[in-house]
């Protein structure tokens, strides 16, 4: 379900994230309360890094935060859409 999309949303949904939420009933609901742009900013969180070690630390708190309360990552320049000058450390999704 790689091509999943979003709705309202910029981001398609990776498949590891998919897996993740299809997974754990509890983050899905929490994943699905979230605005679109919530969600893309956790999308671009998960996808931003380049170690696959370091992408599956980013899952794994992912559904630690949603669980906990928290709407959106911390400490990161945040989605490309949003500030056009943090492109630069994106790779195109």
């Amino acid at each position: 379900m790689a091509d999943k999309v979003v709705a309202g949303s910029l981001h398609k949904i990776p498949e590891d994230l998919e897996k993740v939420l299809s997974s754990h009933p509890d983050v899905q609901e929490k994943w699905d309360s979230l605005t679109p742009l919530a969600r893309n900013e956790w999308i671009c969180w998960v996808t931003i890094v380049k170690k696959t070690e370091t992408r599956e630390e980013h899952l794994q708190r992912l559904q630690e935060d949603l669980l906990k309360g928290k709407r959106r990552p911390c400490c990161w320049p945040g989605c490309p859409h949003r500030r056009p000058k943090a492109k630069k450390w994106f790779k195109q999704i």
